[in-house]
């Protein structure tokens, strides 16, 4: 069953070596970059190892982005090793629940780099739709949280 588990010294070598395919690596940080800023942005990161079982298959990574004042899915990506088994979507709805449960808000947003289509039609298929905003290189997408998270 996938979970999500905090990031600790237990696991986060484990972590660092997580990675996508060599034609992926331009869409998304290293785990490694992105513990890095989850460090320097401590109060507004909430970083978690992705599990299948006892399994680490992946990591995500949301955040509140202070100055536009809302949060995110920030940062995201399933190991090349076990991608395509569905483990993807069931981590990004337990990172959406956990934003929901904790601070309730209105919606959420990430950015996904141009020609990701499978991020893309991943977030999609959760409910996110595009903005139409295209900001520092990345599609802006926005889940509204009055509509229910797409679990099927």
């Amino acid at each position: 069953m996938i979970h999500l588990e905090s990031v600790t010294r237990d696991n986060i070598e484990e972590l660092i070596e997580l990675s996508v395919r060599e034609d992926q690596q331009s869409f998304v940080s290293t785990v490694a970059e992105s513990l890095a800023q989850a460090y320097v942005y401590s109060e507004n990161a909430y970083p978690f190892a992705v599990y299948e079982d006892d399994i680490l298959v992946g990591f995500i990574m949301m955040g509140y982005y202070e100055v536009k004042q809302y949060y995110t899915l920030w940062k995201f990506l399933i190991d090349y090793r076990y991608q395509n088994k569905g483990y993807g979507r069931q981590a990004l709805v337990l990172g959406l629940e956990y934003i929901k449960e904790k601070f309730n808000p209105p919606d959420i947003y990430t950015g996904v780099v141009p020609g990701n289509t499978v991020a893309k039609d991943l977030y999609k298929s959760v409910g996110f739709e595009d903005t139409g905003l295209i900001e520092c290189g990345m599609e802006e997408m926005k889940l509204k949280y009055h509509m229910t998270i797409k679990i099927n």
